[in-house]
Parts: structure tokens; C-alpha cells; sequence
């Protein structure tokens, strides 16, 4: 199984060679990335790479708070990340970084020691693969958990901008997925069942009413409580949605914290 690797930061020159080096040296799947918040939250979302490499250079405050974006999957441990930097890079990287997990590997870089420790999360990810054909598999009955548990929050939105703002202002107080289209949210609605979704309205392909309509013919769907994302353009077409398919309500965005958590306690309680 070769790793998928996601390569960014500043300093370009480091990562455009790592970035040679490894496709070229090992075969893996190297992709680059422009170290900008959207930019990166659009690759994660859509590559799922098990590791990330940010190679610092001329940072600033602002551009170390935009790898913070990577909270979530470094958290759930669904990839590790390596910090290429100087010293003095480090040193800042520590002050301004939301991360509480991730691998420093000093410049000019030691492509052996990179090398090794890659073989390592290789083959962690072999035996997690090779356990997983027999391990034990756990089962949870919903029904008895505390009934004060983080409620689940699946957010539907092609925009990477809504999606990352909705995000931020909900994660404090629930447990948030996010989606880049209908498509995805039906594929993760099979597998899962969330609390409640947000559904953007007006999206390419598979609208939010199309999707509405998909999921209330799926066994574990059609009771999940549905709030429509809309921009004021559309607010007319919502308001008739909802006498047409009966979701729990709208949200016009953009939309502050606390108008969207009012709407969601509303509906949850």
C-alpha cells in the first residue's frame, strides 16, 4: 500500500524537491498544494492523503494559522504530519500553531531519516489492514449513551468558504462533518447518520431539494431533521421547498454563530 502524501508551505524549492524525491526515489503519490487555508481544506477533503508534509519558509502569523485547518484529521490521528523547518522556524511554528500533534524534521533535510520514518507509517498502516481482517469488532447501542453526548452535524455546501466558516462556528459545541456535494453526502449518508443536516440549497449537479428527496427514501435517513443553506437570492424558491418537502427550516447566508446555533438548538433542542 503506497502512502498518498500531501506536500506544502512557503518555502517552494524544499517542497518541490521532496516532492521529485519521493515520487522518483519511492513511487509514492505526491501531491502538492498551495499553503492557503480553502486551498488546503479542498485537498484534504478530497484526497484523504495519510500524511502531510508543510515545508516552512517566510511565515507569518497568518500563514502558520492557516495550517490549522489540519486540526481535525491530525486529531483523529487519520494522518501524520512533518514539519520541515530551521530553528528559528520551529520556535514560530510552536507560538502560532493551533496543532497539538506533528513531526519536526530540521533543514537541510535528511532524506534517510524522512525515508525511514515513512517505512514506519507504512507498515503500521500493513498491520492495522492485516488486524482489521480479525479483530474485534465493537457494537455501541446509541440508545443507552448519555443522552448529553455531542450531537453530529453533517454540513452539505460546494463553497469551501461557507463550509469552513459553518465549521468553525459550530465545532465548539458539536461534532461536525463536512461535504463538497450531493453525490458525497449520499455516500457518507449510507455508512453514517448524523443528528442533523445542513444542506445548501443551490448546488451543481444535485441540488439541496434533490438530495432532500434522495435521503427520505433511505431507511436511516428519512427521520434525520433537514435546514436549508440558502443566499437571499433564493429565499423565494425556499420558502415554497418548504411547503413542498417539509424541512425543518432555512438559514440565509451568510449567517452568524449565533443565528445558526439558535436554529439548530430550535430543532434539536
Amino acid at each position: 500500500m503506497k502512502l498518498k502524501i500531501l506536500i506544502t508551505g512557503k518555502n517552494r524549492k524544499v517542497a518541490a524537491d521532496i516532492c521529485d524525491r519521493l515520487e522518483n526515489d519511492k513511487g509514492y503519490l505526491a501531491v502538492k498544494c498551495n499553503p492557503s487555508k480553502t486551498a488546503l481544506f479542498d485537498i484534504v477533503l478530497a484526497e484523504l492523503p495519510k500524511v502531510i508534509i508543510i515545508c516552512l519558509g517566510d511565515e507569518t502569523v497568518e500563514t502558520i494559522e492557516a495550517y490549522n485547518v489540519l486540526k481535525a484529521p491530525i486529531k483523529q490521528g487519520s494522518c501524520t504530519t512533518i514539519v520541515i523547518a530551521s530553528e528559528d522556524d520551529e520556535k514560530f511554528f510552536i507560538k502560532h500553531s493551533e496543532l497539538d500533534r506533528v513531526l519536526f524534521l530540521s533543514r537541510p533535510v535528511s532524506l534517510f531519516a524522512l525515508y525511514e520514518k515513512l517505512n514506519s507509517i507504512e507498515e503500521d498502516m500493513e498491520k492495522k489492514k492485516d488486524q482489521g481482517l480479525s479483530a474485534f469488532r465493537e457494537y455501541i447501542n446509541e440508545n443507552m449513551e448519555d443522552e448529553h453526548k455531542r450531537k453530529h452535524i453533517l454540513v452539505v455546501d460546494d463553497d469551501t468558504e461557507q463550509l469552513l466558516n459553518i465549521k468553525e462556528q459550530l465545532e465548539e459545541f458539536y461534532d461536525v462533518t463536512v461535504v463538497k456535494s450531493g453525490e458525497a453526502a449520499i455516500k457518507y449518508l449510507i455508512k453514517h447518520t448524523p443528528d442533523l443536516i445542513l444542506l445548501d440549497y443551490l448546488m451543481p449537479d444535485q441540488d439541496g431539494p434533490t438530495v432532500f428527496r434522495q435521503l427520505k427514501v433511505m431507511n436511516n435517513c428519512a427521520d434525520i431533521p433537514v435546514i436549508f443553506l440558502t443566499g437571499m437570492t433564493e429565499k423565494k424558491a425556499v420558502v415554497q421547498t418548504l411547503t413542498e418537502l417539509k424541512p425543518q427550516g432555512y438559514i440565509v447566508k451568510p449567517s452568524k454563530k449565533s443565528e445558526i446555533v439558535a436554529k439548530i438548538i430550535d430543532v434539536l433542542g
